[in-house]
């Protein structure tokens, strides 16, 4: 194969017979195999620095030591799966760049998580996001929590670790199976012994293997079409570039309002109480370095959304010059990327090994991100508070244990993901409705489907199918369709935009917890933990002018009386008020006093209700 790159006369697509066989070279091969050694030689590197010296702590919290641009990329790494990585740019191809505009969501979605969990979080010192709810509830809401996570985790990995193998057995004829195999046990092996901080380093690693193998793809793509600015110019003229759509129908599947505000939700469950990121968090070395580390996945998180987006873009413009083939044309949407991706970097070899890299590493950081997270609930939820006194060695060669069982559980699931038809999208009676509404609008909205035999339909998610022979296959064009009636009824509430689930199942936590709480009788005079509230309407009205604050009942700065006492006088005068001042005390930050102008009892007021 040649090895020069011609900028002006683009390669000719494969034909149908050679798209498969004539993609990989042994320089691909290469590549490709140097990743896995690399990130086994890291994580090996530290389980053995110390061997033998290792506490739990250490296994999974890093000691509390890490940095913040490391946990800050490894917080990058543990969500942009393989999955985002062929997923994104064919959104892109399909239904254009309103998907972009999810990038709005970040700057609320990371700015909550930095000023409302982390505090709460790592003040508590905890290792596990679900102790907080013992603290905040009981144990048996704790225990709930932490089943629910296991379960969804479990299912999730089985999804991750086969449908990037799926993909690319079909597209370049890698052994399924292999790459199935190798995926995991090389992730199991560095997570199981060198616990968080191996999960994390290699996930740096990964990242920036993520980043390159996206950025080759961009820069010869856009050689061969004549540039971004002809790649803009022609996806303009085809109608790929969308302009804010403002409709707030919650049922449109991508809108300025969905994308914008229905991510938030969606991204406070992942960046601010999904356990894998709750454990990144914990391990910096100061809380300050924790804060830092979520501000700095911010900018991480547009160039990875704007690289998947403007890959989706020079593919759209690569196959207006240069059609696809029969076999192509015929893919599953996922595999549109990987077809591609082996068809433009024919002739450069390195390249699709680069890729495949790219692809395998993405896997990777979310495996090992899952299987370390899983490990931890496991053994500080599950195990620990019923042997506590369990010695620090047997506490750390269980967790080590547990991680090789739940690696060997997560290829379970890819086989039983093989076998699967069509793959879902998708206090405790508060919780356990959150999600029976998930499972049902979930659910139903595929079952709807199927049952009046079309493919699942643009606006009722954005699940990416996995193969023609395990979902059915979504050839959506980019204009719409006349003849589509309008759902109503069920099948109008099982349209709702996937980003909404997180809004609705959420609220639907909340508001049946709070109806339960106030028919069952609330707290019945137990006291509520105050390190567990957080003071929003203090932090937020002291935000306020001070003429403005002058003019509340009782000021924001006041010191004399709290804002409870404001919001509720009735109890001051019943002398209801409760917090002494051991208790306010208990709330005080580690880093430094109360801010001036806010009332710290008044984080005590869930006590009463």
């Amino acid at each position: 194969m040649s090895m020069g790159l011609s900028t002006a006369t683009p390669l000719p697509p494969a034909s149908d017979t050679d798209v498969v066989t004539s993609t990989f070279s042994l320089v691909d091969y290469v590549v490709f195999v140097l990743l896995l050694v690399l990130s086994l030689a890291i994580g090996l590197y530290h389980a053995y620095r110390g061997w033998g010296r290792h506490s739990i702590g250490q296994l999974l919290l890093a000691d509390r030591k890490m940095g913040c641009l490391p946990v800050a990329l490894s917080l990058l790494a543990t969500f942009q799966s393989a999955v985002a990585i062929l997923g994104v740019p064919s959104e892109i191809y399909r239904f254009g760049t309103q998907y972009w505009f999810l990038g709005c969501c970040y700057f609320l979605g990371l700015l909550i998580p930095a000023h409302v969990f982390i505090p709460i979080f790592y003040r508590l010192h905890i290792t596990s996001a679900y102790e907080y709810l013992e603290l905040r509830f009981n144990k048996a809401v704790r225990v709930c929590g932490t089943v629910t996570f296991i379960f969804q985790m479990v299912i999730y990995m089985g999804v991750v670790l086969y449908a990037p193998s799926l993909a690319l057995n079909a597209v370049t004829g890698f052994d399924l199976w292999l790459s199935v195999l190798t995926l995991g046990i090389v992730c199991t092996i560095y997570t199981a012994l060198g616990g968080l901080k191996a999960v994390i380093w290699t996930d740096v690693f990964q990242t920036l293997v993520m980043f390159l193998g996206q950025l080759a793809v961009i820069i010869v793509g856009s050689a061969k079409v004549g540039g971004l600015g002809h790649v803009w110019e022609v996806a303009s003229q085809h109608g790929l570039i969308s302009g804010i759509e403002l409709d707030p129908d919650p049922f449109v599947r991508h809108t300025f309002w969905t994308l914008a505000f229905g991510g938030v939700f969606m991204m406070l469950s992942l960046y601010g109480v999904n356990q894998a990121q709750v454990q990144r968090y914990l391990s910096s070395r100061t809380e300050k370095a924790a804060v830092l580390s979520c501000y700095a996945v911010f900018p991480c998180q547009q160039v990875a959304l704007s690289m998947g987006c403007l890959i989706g873009l020079v593919m759209f413009t690569y196959y207006q010059e240069y059609p696809m083939s029969t076999q192509q044309s015929q893919a599953a949407p996922d595999q549109f990327v990987l077809y591609f991706v082996m068809d433009l970097l024919r002739g450069l070899p390195g390249l699709p090994g680069l890729f495949v890299a790219c692809l395998f590493s993405g896997s990777l950081s979310t495996i090992s991100s899952a299987f370390n997270s899983l490990a931890t609930v496991t053994m500080e939820d599950l195990i620990r508070p019923w042997f506590p006194h369990v010695s620090e060695v047997r506490a750390t060669m269980l967790s080590r244990i547990i991680a090789f069982g739940y690696g060997l559980l997560c290829l379970g699931m890819a086989y039983i993901s093989s076998q699967m038809g069509p793959v879902l999208q998708g206090a405790i009676v508060g919780l356990l409705a959150g999600l029976i509404m998930a499972f049902w609008i979930g659910i139903g909205s595929i079952v709807t489907s199927m049952g009046s035999g079309r493919a699942l339909s643009p606006p009722n998610g954005s699940s990416f199918s996995l193969s023609s022979n395990l979902t059915a296959v979504t050839m959506a064009t980019l204009m719409p369709s006349t003849a589509a009636s309008k759902p109503t009824g069920l099948q109008r509430l099982y349209s709702l935009s996937y980003l909404w689930y997180s809004a609705h199942n959420s609220t639907t936590v909340i508001v049946v917890g709070l109806a339960v709480s106030l028919l069952s009788g609330g707290m019945r005079g137990r006291t509520v933990d105050p390190r567990t509230i957080y003071p929003v309407l203090p932090k937020l009205l002291a935000l306020l002018p001070l003429s403005c604050q002058k003019r509340l009942p009782c000021r924001a700065g006041s010191q004399d009386l709290s804002l409870e006492a404001c919001m509720f006088p009735e109890k001051m005068s019943n002398g209801m008020l409760r917090g002494s001042r051991d208790q306010v005390d208990m709330a005080v930050p580690e880093e430094g006093p109360v801010q001036p102008g806010i009332s710290p009892t008044f984080i005590l007021q869930e006590t009463s209700l």
